[in-house]
Protein backbone atom coordinates (compact mmCIF):
# COMPACT_ATOMS: atom_id res chain seq x y z
CA UNK A 1 0.00 0.00 0.00
CA UNK A 2 1.67 3.66 -1.15
CA UNK A 3 2.17 6.00 1.69
CA UNK A 4 -1.25 8.34 0.80
CA UNK A 5 -3.44 5.08 0.98
CA UNK A 6 -2.36 4.61 4.47
CA UNK A 7 -2.39 7.91 5.28
CA UNK A 8 -5.58 8.53 3.92
CA UNK A 9 -6.93 5.08 6.18
CA UNK A 10 -5.67 6.43 9.14
CA UNK A 11 -2.71 4.38 9.66
CA UNK A 12 1.32 5.43 10.27
CA UNK A 13 2.91 6.78 6.80
CA UNK A 14 5.99 8.21 5.67
CA UNK A 15 5.47 11.73 4.53
CA UNK A 16 8.49 12.74 2.77
CA UNK A 17 8.25 10.04 0.01
CA UNK A 18 7.46 11.17 -3.29
CA UNK A 19 3.64 10.88 -3.21
CA UNK A 20 3.03 12.87 -0.53
CA UNK A 21 5.20 15.10 -0.59
CA UNK A 22 4.20 16.07 -3.87
CA UNK A 23 1.25 16.31 -2.88
CA UNK A 24 2.20 18.80 0.04
CA UNK A 25 4.19 20.73 -2.67
CA UNK A 26 0.75 21.02 -4.86
CA UNK A 27 -0.91 22.31 -2.02
CA UNK A 28 1.63 25.10 -0.94
CA UNK A 29 1.83 26.81 -4.42
CA UNK A 30 -1.50 27.45 -4.43
CA UNK A 31 -2.24 28.46 -1.16
CA UNK A 32 0.60 31.15 -1.60
CA UNK A 33 -1.84 32.59 -4.86
CA UNK A 34 -4.36 32.50 -2.28
CA UNK A 35 -2.39 34.85 0.40
CA UNK A 36 -1.08 36.99 -2.55
CA UNK A 37 -4.88 38.09 -3.57
CA UNK A 38 -6.62 41.31 -2.37
CA UNK A 39 -9.34 40.74 0.58
CA UNK A 40 -12.21 38.63 -0.01
CA UNK A 41 -11.03 37.69 -3.41
CA UNK A 42 -13.48 34.88 -3.11
CA UNK A 43 -14.08 33.85 -6.90
CA UNK A 44 -10.27 33.37 -6.96
CA UNK A 45 -10.26 31.71 -3.30
CA UNK A 46 -13.22 29.20 -4.17
CA UNK A 47 -11.29 28.64 -7.77
CA UNK A 48 -7.82 27.49 -5.58
CA UNK A 49 -9.71 25.38 -3.16
CA UNK A 50 -11.34 23.80 -6.23
CA UNK A 51 -8.20 23.04 -7.54
CA UNK A 52 -6.20 21.82 -4.28
CA UNK A 53 -9.52 19.93 -4.29
CA UNK A 54 -11.15 21.40 -0.73
CA UNK A 55 -14.87 21.06 -0.88
CA UNK A 56 -16.71 23.81 0.18
CA UNK A 57 -20.39 24.59 0.06
CA UNK A 58 -22.18 27.53 -0.72
CA UNK A 59 -21.70 31.37 1.01
CA UNK A 60 -17.96 30.42 2.62
CA UNK A 61 -16.03 33.31 3.20
CA UNK A 62 -12.00 32.30 4.23
CA UNK A 63 -10.19 35.71 5.24
CA UNK A 64 -6.16 35.51 4.49
CA UNK A 65 -3.65 34.33 5.19
CA UNK A 66 -5.30 30.62 5.00
CA UNK A 67 -3.29 27.60 5.29
CA UNK A 68 -3.96 23.73 4.53
CA UNK A 69 -1.86 21.21 4.18
CA UNK A 70 -3.56 18.83 1.67
CA UNK A 71 -6.70 20.38 0.13
CA UNK A 72 -8.42 17.62 -0.59
CA UNK A 73 -9.28 15.95 2.56
CA UNK A 74 -11.30 18.90 3.78
CA UNK A 75 -14.87 18.79 3.64
CA UNK A 76 -16.82 22.24 4.12
CA UNK A 77 -20.18 23.39 4.50
CA UNK A 78 -22.33 25.97 3.85
CA UNK A 79 -21.56 29.74 4.81
CA UNK A 80 -18.39 29.13 6.70
CA UNK A 81 -17.28 32.37 7.96
CA UNK A 82 -13.37 32.08 9.05
CA UNK A 83 -10.90 34.74 10.38
CA UNK A 84 -7.45 35.30 9.72
CA UNK A 85 -4.82 32.53 9.86
CA UNK A 86 -7.03 29.56 10.08
CA UNK A 87 -4.41 26.43 9.52
CA UNK A 88 -5.97 22.91 8.42
CA UNK A 89 -3.38 20.32 8.78
CA UNK A 90 -5.61 18.11 6.79
CA UNK A 91 -3.41 15.27 6.59
CA UNK A 92 -6.27 13.05 8.04
CA UNK A 93 -10.20 14.26 6.63
CA UNK A 94 -11.57 17.80 8.12
CA UNK A 95 -15.23 17.52 8.25
CA UNK A 96 -16.47 21.08 9.30
CA UNK A 97 -20.74 21.80 9.03
CA UNK A 98 -22.86 24.38 7.90
CA UNK A 99 -23.02 28.03 9.32
CA UNK A 100 -19.52 27.62 11.54
CA UNK A 101 -17.57 30.85 12.72
CA UNK A 102 -13.88 30.05 13.59
CA UNK A 103 -12.11 33.11 14.67
CA UNK A 104 -8.43 34.42 14.16
CA UNK A 105 -5.29 32.14 14.57
CA UNK A 106 -7.10 28.80 14.60
CA UNK A 107 -5.38 25.66 14.11
CA UNK A 108 -7.23 22.53 13.45
CA UNK A 109 -4.63 19.53 13.19
CA UNK A 110 -5.10 15.99 12.68
CA UNK A 111 -1.56 15.23 11.90
CA UNK A 112 0.72 13.79 14.90
CA UNK A 113 3.75 11.63 15.95
CA UNK A 114 4.91 9.00 17.97
CA UNK A 115 5.32 9.34 21.40
CA UNK A 116 8.45 7.24 21.72
CA UNK A 117 11.39 8.65 20.61
CA UNK A 118 12.40 5.03 18.49
CA UNK A 119 9.09 5.47 16.66
CA UNK A 120 9.17 8.98 16.29
CA UNK A 121 12.68 8.84 14.43
CA UNK A 122 11.19 6.62 11.98
CA UNK A 123 9.69 10.06 10.24
CA UNK A 124 6.32 8.36 10.45
CA UNK A 125 3.48 10.36 11.23
CA UNK A 126 -0.69 9.58 11.09
CA UNK A 127 -3.62 11.40 10.47
CA UNK A 128 -6.62 11.12 12.73
CA UNK A 129 -10.27 12.76 11.20
CA UNK A 130 -11.52 16.01 12.97
CA UNK A 131 -15.56 16.41 12.68
CA UNK A 132 -16.95 19.81 13.10
CA UNK A 133 -20.50 19.76 13.57
CA UNK A 134 -23.43 22.49 12.22
CA UNK A 135 -23.52 25.93 13.81
CA UNK A 136 -20.19 25.74 15.61
CA UNK A 137 -18.61 28.90 16.95
CA UNK A 138 -14.46 28.67 17.33
CA UNK A 139 -12.96 30.97 19.43
CA UNK A 140 -9.80 32.91 18.88
CA UNK A 141 -6.47 30.99 18.96
CA UNK A 142 -8.19 27.29 19.16
CA UNK A 143 -6.45 24.33 18.96
CA UNK A 144 -8.22 21.41 18.21
CA UNK A 145 -6.26 18.19 18.24
CA UNK A 146 -6.71 14.99 16.10
CA UNK A 147 -9.51 12.43 16.62
CA UNK A 148 -11.66 15.46 18.16
CA UNK A 149 -15.30 15.65 17.31
CA UNK A 150 -17.36 18.96 18.45
CA UNK A 151 -21.28 18.54 18.69
CA UNK A 152 -23.96 21.03 17.17
CA UNK A 153 -24.71 24.36 18.15
CA UNK A 154 -21.26 24.08 20.77
CA UNK A 155 -18.86 27.11 21.58
CA UNK A 156 -15.48 26.71 22.21
CA UNK A 157 -14.47 29.68 23.93
CA UNK A 158 -10.87 31.58 22.80
CA UNK A 159 -7.32 30.19 23.42
CA UNK A 160 -8.89 26.68 24.61
CA UNK A 161 -7.15 23.39 23.71
CA UNK A 162 -9.42 21.01 22.36
CA UNK A 163 -7.96 16.95 23.02
CA UNK A 164 -11.58 15.14 23.43
CA UNK A 165 -14.81 15.03 21.96
CA UNK A 166 -17.10 18.13 23.40
CA UNK A 167 -20.90 17.46 23.13
CA UNK A 168 -23.46 19.09 21.27
CA UNK A 169 -25.36 22.93 22.77
CA UNK A 170 -22.52 23.39 25.04
CA UNK A 171 -20.40 26.36 26.12
CA UNK A 172 -16.65 24.66 26.46
CA UNK A 173 -13.64 26.68 27.52
CA UNK A 174 -9.60 25.61 28.64
CA UNK A 175 -6.70 23.92 28.46
CA UNK A 176 -7.72 20.91 28.03
CA UNK A 177 -11.12 21.89 26.79
CA UNK A 178 -13.60 20.93 29.23
CA UNK A 179 -17.39 21.88 28.77
CA UNK A 180 -18.59 25.05 31.00
CA UNK A 181 -22.48 25.00 31.01
CA UNK A 182 -25.52 24.12 28.62
CA UNK A 183 -26.73 26.71 26.20
CA UNK A 184 -30.53 27.38 26.24
CA UNK A 185 -32.89 29.37 24.57
CA UNK A 186 -32.34 31.78 27.76
CA UNK A 187 -29.11 32.63 25.63
CA UNK A 188 -31.03 33.99 23.20
CA UNK A 189 -32.01 37.17 25.00
CA UNK A 190 -27.94 38.05 25.50
CA UNK A 191 -25.34 38.97 22.96
CA UNK A 192 -22.51 39.42 25.19
CA UNK A 193 -22.42 38.24 29.02
CA UNK A 194 -25.27 40.07 30.92
CA UNK A 195 -25.89 42.33 28.05
CA UNK A 196 -29.64 41.75 26.27
CA UNK A 197 -30.72 42.91 22.87
CA UNK A 198 -32.11 46.24 22.64
CA UNK A 199 -35.14 46.74 21.33
CA UNK A 200 -34.20 48.02 17.60
CA UNK A 201 -32.58 44.91 17.34
CA UNK A 202 -35.59 42.31 18.23
CA UNK A 203 -37.61 44.65 15.85
CA UNK A 204 -35.59 43.26 13.12
CA UNK A 205 -35.29 40.06 14.40
CA UNK A 206 -38.75 39.16 15.87
CA UNK A 207 -37.73 35.50 15.80
CA UNK A 208 -35.17 35.41 18.87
Amino acid sequence: MNDIKRRDQGLPYYSQSIRPALQFFWCKFWIKQINKSIPFNMPKISLILKIIGVKTGKGCIIETPFRCAIGKNTTIGDRLYSNVNLLLEDEGAITIGDDVFIGPNVCICTAGHPVHYKARNTRFEYGIPVTIGNNVWIGANVLVLPGVTIGDNTVIGGGSVVTKDIPANVVAVGNPCHVLREITDDDKQYYFKNRKFDKEFLEKFPDL
